[in-house]
């Protein structure tokens, strides 16, 4: 036998620190019991899948994240969407709108309608959603610190169509944790910007009771640099703090914890994403039965958006994103999602252009009509491998949240920096073995073109002319509407916020009278302050 280096088998250990053997068996699965921690598609701990039959009674909904310019130019690409096929809506706004300002405020120059959607005003969502049946479809409005300004907008919007609120389905992202730790839209302190959450969450569980008030984000956590096991242990943490809260406001677990949702990322090793997922459901359940005591077995479920990760996209030979996104869309139906948001490929540089979006929505349509992953519930169920996996993957979790819990929990741990020192440790980690080529990307360090090849890129382009269209339109509301109720409302707003009254029957008032949404959150930033971010751990 040669002894070469070409002949030795070398290690395969995954990114969330777990070494694979080359061969799995009966043997390694031996100590999982099956009824227990596998169980049927359905039932506690819902290991296989939330739902009894699954993508055979329903396939996933299928949405793409769009918005861009104003509110004329959305919509017009909203209804495309829908279309085409597409059977929800995911909401992008642009980062003033994101950051409470409106856009004739200077800080806002040069980012109107860059990213997504320029939101003044009602009037601005009223013209998103013009001809759009929100009857018939979810929408997911990707928005977290001035969420609860954004989704009053959609309901006064669902009640001028002549939708009771009962009817209304959607989501807000509402998860200002995880902007703390990774993407950086905050405004207020923590301790206020959870009141808000719970507001909206103590709200819908009377008015709405069809609409998710948040959706927690592991995905911009793992978009930021953190493993798939801090992806999932953090969001966790983040949940279980959101619950406490509300469970301190006195709702009882069964009350909400159905209308949880979560928002997760797909990208790197196809069976360690798949088991991360499995993992996760049966986690989250024992989390949601045996900590917090919940009765309803439809709150223990994990309810969940996957589609792929834009972080796993690369702007070198750009084309490989169609090829990754389509494994992106087979991890998610694999992994047991409710609703896929597959990434475009043009995502890791630019807003997706018509074409790529539409790659995009075919390849999600293609998985469930065509390759057949619709056919049967949890397929890959009964593996030696994925079985071992998942098992691996639920302690390594466990273990993660433990070291949160040890640090006091994850407000804590955010405040004190913690958090965000773990995840730009491992985005370090991460990108010093992309660079060695430890961790292969193809394109990038293997198999690359070389420097000669050109990208071939398209950018979308900004119009100038769009913001100051958004700008025009702006002042015409603000010269045409009441400004005396504008002021009362505002008023009361304040006062609300300044006590315990729950605000969003004030801010409903206010979305009402057309303020603006730099006027309400103007409110709250006098009322609540602005977090500043820690210089480091403690």
């Amino acid at each position: 036998m040669s002894n070469t280096k070409t002949d030795e088998i070398k290690d395969v250990i995954l990114e969330s620190g777990i070494k694979v053997k080359p061969v799995y068996g009966p043997e390694d699965i031996k100590e999982i019991d099956f009824d227990k921690e596998i169980g049927q598609p359905g039932e506690y701990p819902f290991t296989r899948g939330i739902h009894p039959q699954m993508y055979r009674k329903r396939p996933w909904t299928m949405r793409q994240y769009s918005g861009f310019a104003g509110a004329k130019e959305t919509n017009k690409r909203f209804k495309w969407l829908l279309e085409q096929g597409q059977t929800a809506l995911n909401v992008a706004f642009d980062l003033p709108t994101q950051m409470g300002l409106d856009s004739d405020d200077h800080r806002a120059e040069g980012e109107i309608g860059r990213v997504g959607m320029a939101i003044d005003t009602l009037k601005d969502l009223e013209e998103a959603f013009a001809e759009i049946p929100i009857e018939k479809i979810s929408t997911s409005l990707t928005i977290n610190p001035v969420a609860s300004i954004m989704m009053a907008m959609y309901l006064v919007v669902a009640e001028k169509h002549g939708i009771p609120w009962d009817k209304v389905r959607g989501t807000t992202q509402n998860d200002i944790l995880k902007e703390y730790i990774g993407r950086g839209t905050w405004i207020f302190p923590v301790e206020p910007s959870i009141r808000l959450i719970g507001d909206m969450v103590e709200f819908c569980s009377k008015s709405v009771p069809k609409f998710n008030p948040f959706s927690v984000c592991g995905y911009h956590i793992r978009e930021s640099g953190a493993t798939p096991v801090q992806e999932m242990a953090y969001a966790f943490e983040i949940a279980t703090a959101y619950v406490q809260h509300i469970l301190e406001r006195g709702l009882k677990i069964d009350d909400f914890a159905g209308r949880i949702a979560f928002n997760f990322d797909i990208h790197g090793n196809l069976w360690e994403q798949v088991a991360k997922f499995r993992a996760g459901r049966k986690l989250w359940a024992k989390i949601i039965k045996e900590r917090f005591g919940a009765k309803n077995p439809r709150s223990m479920t994990l309810r969940m958006i996957a589609g792929g990760g834009g972080g796993g996209l690369t702007i070198e030979e750009p084309e490989n994103n169609i090829v990754r996104g389509a494994y992106y869309g087979l991890i998610s139906a694999l992994s047991g999602t409710q609703t896929m948001a597959l990434c475009s490929y043009d995502e890791a540089y630019t807003i997706p252009s018509k074409k790529a979006a539409l790659i995009s929505l075919r390849t999600m349509q293609i998985l469930a009509d065509e390759m057949g992953l619709t056919d049967t519930v949890d397929p890959l169920a009964g593996s030696y491998y994925i079985e071992w996996l998942t098992a691996e993957m639920e302690k390594k979790i466990a273990a993660c949240m433990a070291e949160v819990e040890a640090r006091g929990g994850m407000i804590q741990a955010v405040e004190s920096g913690y958090i965000q020192e773990q995840v730009s440790y491992q985005a370090y980690l991460y990108e010093k073995k992309v660079q060695s080529g430890e961790i292969a990307k193809i394109g990038v360090n293997k198999y690359a073109a070389g420097e000669e090849e050109e990208r071939d890129v398209e950018f979308h382009p900004y119009d100038p002319g769009a913001a100051d269209g958004q700008k025009k339109r702006l002042q015409e509301v603000k010269s045409t509407r009441d400004e005396k109720a504008v002021q009362e409302a505002l008023a009361k707003l304040k006062q609300a916020a300044q006590g315990k009254e729950n605000v969003m029957p004030f801010i409903l008032q206010a979305v009402r009278s057309y303020a603006t949404l730099g006027e309400m959150t103007g409110v709250f930033r006098q009322v609540f302050g602005e977090f500043r971010e820690p210089a480091a751990a403690k």
